[in-house]
């Protein structure tokens, strides 16, 4: 790295090309100052100096824009696939795989074509792959809304998890920490945390049933309902309609409730939408929308 002023070591997970930056590595020597650069110029015989304001290049505010996506509270390991644009979601992943370093080496190598921001190990260890505006390849096709393209507007980040495991208590507070961190520096709603389902109901299952989105939709990371005031939908209440509202893609009714099932009653996965499913959708309507 250009101007360290010391020594830096590179952490290698699995294989030689598979290398992970601490926060410490990044360059702080090179900082642009976001509201001028200043050119100290001296003048005549009584050697004055007169300082001239420069305006910022387009690539000075490129790196500054740049630098501001780094988190330096996560370990750095580069991804390969990006784009760029500002994140106005995030989307909840878990790997499918056996382990960081592997999920990490996926993200990696050429032909996978995929990637995430951020990858969240067992032991609650924060690893950024991509900067936040950069545009991560990790939801793929599917639909929220009127957003088809997920990957343009949202952050995506993986947890270390098969899927039939429950999510270790270290995981969940780092990426409690994370997503404070994220809501508060790009302004995120509490209802554009999301998972990877939810986007792709049918062909994709992540998170998992274990994953805990009541304790993260108290901390203000998503949407739960109140099983203290739970009542009776009206007679008028069209639950496909407010499975719409909500932003599923309703092209294929049952799968959307397959998702719904798995999030919030996580104990019944059957396809249909039983009474206390309906007035847990109802006061979801009524508390989000």
């Amino acid at each position: 790295m250009i101007g360290c002023s010391t020594a830096k070591k590179t952490k290698v997970l699995q294989q030689p090309t598979t290398s992970v930056i601490t926060p410490s590595a990044i360059v702080e020597n090179t900082v642009v100052n976001v509201d001028t650069l200043l050119e100290e110029t001296k003048v005549d015989s009584q050697r004055q100096v007169v300082q001239v304001v420069a305006p910022l290049t387009p690539e000075e505010i490129a790196w500054n824009m740049f630098r501001a996506g780094i988190n330096k509270q996560a370990d750095f390991a580069a991804a390969l696939h990006y784009d760029v644009r500002k994140p106005h979601f995030v989307m909840i992943h878990h790997t499918s795989q056996t382990s960081m370093a592997q999920t990490i080496r996926t993200f990696q190598v050429p032909h996978s074509k995929v990637s995430s921001h951020y990858v969240i190990g067992r032991d609650g260890r924060v690893v950024q792959m991509l900067n936040d505006y950069l545009r991560g390849w990790h939801a793929g096709r599917g639909s929220w809304g009127n957003i088809t393209d997920m990957n343009s507007v949202s952050i995506g980040i993986e947890l270390d998890n098969n899927g039939n495991e429950p999510f270790p208590e270290a995981q969940i507070k780092s990426l409690m920490v994370l997503l404070d961190t994220l809501k508060t520096k790009y302004t995120i709603p509490q209802k554009n945390f999301i998972g990877h389902s939810d986007f792709a109901p049918g062909r994709k299952d992540d998170p998992s049933a274990f994953f805990p989105w009541e304790r993260l939709a108290q901390r203000g990371f998503g949407i739960w309902y109140n099983p203290n005031a739970l009542m009776p939908a009206p007679a008028n209440f069209n639950p496909m309609d407010a499975l719409k509202l909500m932003g599923y893609d309703m092209t294929r009714p049952e799968s959307v409730i397959r998702v719904f099932k798995q999030k919030y009653i996580k104990n019944d996965r059957t396809l249909v939408l039983t009474e206390y499913d309906k007035m847990v959708l109802y006061d979801l309507y009524r508390k989000y929308y």
